[in-house]
């Protein structure tokens, strides 16, 4: 025994001690913590690769680093919803007139209510299409107003401005950015905006970096929650994409821009 352990260069007595346990203390706080990273990959309906798993467990007042949660991860298969690309949906073929481009990519203001945005995309059903359309505060993510329909109409785009309103109070002088599509550069939406006292912006022409906050919400709605489900009706897609944004988005989901936080617990932090 001893010329084997001299072979493999381990002592007799560090052999003898793995006899008696053979998974030893870091082996045995692994078999701890798998239930735990379980339960918050299986809470976030799969989605949450380590970072988020890690950031949640923090949350919870759970000490553990990035690289051992990606390994246990690796261990029990725990791996996050495939991701897949979408095509854009805008239309800037028409002769409205289109507003400058106020935002300039300036992301992040210093209190809700000074910049929303909004854009619109498709999810696919067995009956047809069905369009989004969603206005975000750019303070903090949250969805602040949607609307879907059959129909990629400027009503469709007038309706979550008008959700936005009725949830929130828009100030004198805010801003609503968007891409430059027929939706927004309407006579009847900008007639809505003007109303508001609200001051368009518009992005470049074929430039999505310059509305990339509301790309990757689509992004993140088409990749985490809808692009591994089949939709035989366009009211089942509307029922599973108000439990994302209701259910999940706004109230769970962690940011890594808001400091692992969610849009609801975001502003209430921010406001007290």
């Amino acid at each position: 025994m001893a010329r084997l352990c001299k072979n493999l260069c381990i002592s007799p007595s560090g052999y003898y001690r793995w006899l008696k346990d053979p998974l030893g203390v870091r082996g045995r706080r692994d078999q701890e913590l798998k239930p735990i990273i379980w339960r918050v990959f299986m809470d976030s309906k799969r989605i949450y690769g380590s970072p988020r798993v890690r950031a949640q467990l923090k949350r919870d007042g759970l000490t553990i680093s990035r690289k051992r949660v990606a390994r246990l991860m690796h261990e029990m298969g725990l791996r996050s919803i495939i991701k897949r690309k979408y095509k854009a949906t805008t239309n800037s073929r028409h002769n409205h007139p289109v507003a400058k481009n106020y935002l300039n990519r300036q992301f992040y203001p210093k209190r809700e209510n000074l910049v929303w945005a909004g854009d619109i995309t498709y999810i696919p059903t067995n009956e047809g299409w069905l369009y989004l359309s969603v206005v975000l505060d750019l303070y903090s993510r949250k969805v602040i107003g949607w609307s879907m329909s059959s129909r990629m109409k400027t009503q469709l785009a007038q309706r979550a401005l008008q959700s936005a309103v009725e949830n929130r109070i828009p100030e004198v002088g805010m801003m609503f950015h968007s891409d430059r599509g027929v939706q927004y550069a309407s006579g009847d939406f900008q007639r809505d905006l003007a109303n508001h006292g609200i001051t368009c912006s518009m992005s470049r022409k074929g430039n999505c970096w310059d509305n990339a906050v509301v790309e990757s919400f689509f992004n993140s709605l088409k990749q985490e929650w809808l692009h591994h489900r089949q939709f035989k009706t366009r009211s089942e897609a509307r029922q599973s994409i108000f439990e994302y944004i209701e259910g999940f988005y706004n109230r769970h989901r962690l940011h890594s821009t808001l400091g692992y936080k969610s849009p609801i617990e975001y502003e209430t932090m921010m406001a007290s």
